[in-house]
């Protein structure tokens, strides 16, 4: 089997979305973000992750940030510890 057989089909941002490490948990469903783009944000993790996906400290997600203020975004995917290596060795992030 190739190397590109084995590759795992892993979710790449739209348009709109950007990858993210979450740096802080902040309570509830609030966590603060370090974007791609240089930027950090709140992060807010919608009610159809939040008992289904845990997020800590360190984990790569994917982010879409709102229209209306940049400064915040929710939260879209959470990427396995696997899947943010195969992502930084493919070049995508840090």
């Amino acid at each position: 089997m190739s190397k590109e057989e084995e590759r795992p089909n892993l979710r790449m941002p739209n348009e709109n979305e950007l990858f993210a490490v979450v740096t802080e948990h902040l309570g509830g469903n609030h966590v603060r973000v370090r974007c791609e783009d240089s930027k950090t944000r709140l992060g807010r993790i919608p009610g159809r992750m939040k008992y289904r996906v845990w997020i800590s400290e360190e984990d790569v997600v994917l982010v879409e940030p709102w229209d209306w203020q940049d400064e915040k975004a929710t939260i879209e995917w959470r990427y396995t510890e696997q899947n943010a290596d195969q992502l930084r060795l493919e070049g995508h992030i840090e």
